[in-house]
Parts: C-alpha cells; sequence; structure tokens
C-alpha cells in the first residue's frame, strides 16, 4: 500500500510541471524625458532578471534610445518586469509591464520610460 501510495505521489508532482520554452525577448526603451542619466537597466522576474539588481540596458541613441536582448527560459506566456533610470524604478504607483511571449522566435517590446504601453 505504502508502494502504491508513493508511485501516485510521484506521478502527481511529474504531471504538475509544465515545460518550459526557450524565449528570445528585444526590450526598447525611450528614456529620452529624463534628465542626468548615468545608467539605464530592467529588473524583473526570471533569470537573467532579478528584482533587486539591474540588469543593464546598451545604448542605442545616447541619453534616448536603450536596448537589451533577453534569453529567458520559461513555461509562462509572458513576463514582468520595470525599467530603471540611474536605479531609480519607474511607474512607483503602477503594475508591473507584462511583456507577453510572441508565438515567433523573438518578441519585440518597445516603451517609454515611466508612461504605461498597452503591447
Amino acid at each position: 500500500m505504502q508502494k502504491i501510495s508513493i508511485i501516485i505521489l510521484l506521478v502527481m508532482f511529474a504531471s504538475c510541471v509544465q515545460p518550459t520554452y526557450k524565449r528570445i525577448v528585444v526590450l526598447t526603451v525611450d528614456v529620452s524625458k529624463q534628465a542626468n542619466i548615468k545608467s539605464v537597466g530592467i529588473r524583473g522576474e526570471g533569470t537573467p532578471l532579478s528584482w533587486s539588481e539591474d540588469y543593464a540596458m546598451k545604448t542605442l541613441v545616447k541619453d534616448s534610445l536603450y536596448q537589451c536582448t533577453l534569453e529567458i527560459n520559461t513555461g509562462y506566456l509572458y513576463g514582468e518586469c520595470k525599467f530603471t533610470v540611474n536605479g531609480q524604478f519607474e511607474l512607483q504607483e503602477a503594475d508591473n509591464r507584462r511583456i507577453y511571449f510572441s508565438d515567433q522566435d523573438t518578441t519585440y517590446y518597445r516603451a517609454v520610460f515611466d508612461q504605461p504601453s498597452v503591447q
């Protein structure tokens, strides 16, 4: 009886695991309305992002456009994040941005810093 219970538990745990997929996400943020920019980053859930440390974005146009490309392994349909300028979060009193992953190879997301957007 104990063996059957263990087998049932193993089957239940195995069936609860959802498959993960590699997602490529290209994020571009416009920070042209911000002053004294020293760094632009992004924070969020799921490796390589974290909520405690900025993931640095690269300059496309100095003091204006920044971009990063992330490779994420996830089973979720979207990820949540917020951009930072000089380590300060955008949208302080608003929900996190939700980036819904495309069915295509790559998801492209463009945003304006501190302005909610609809994807």
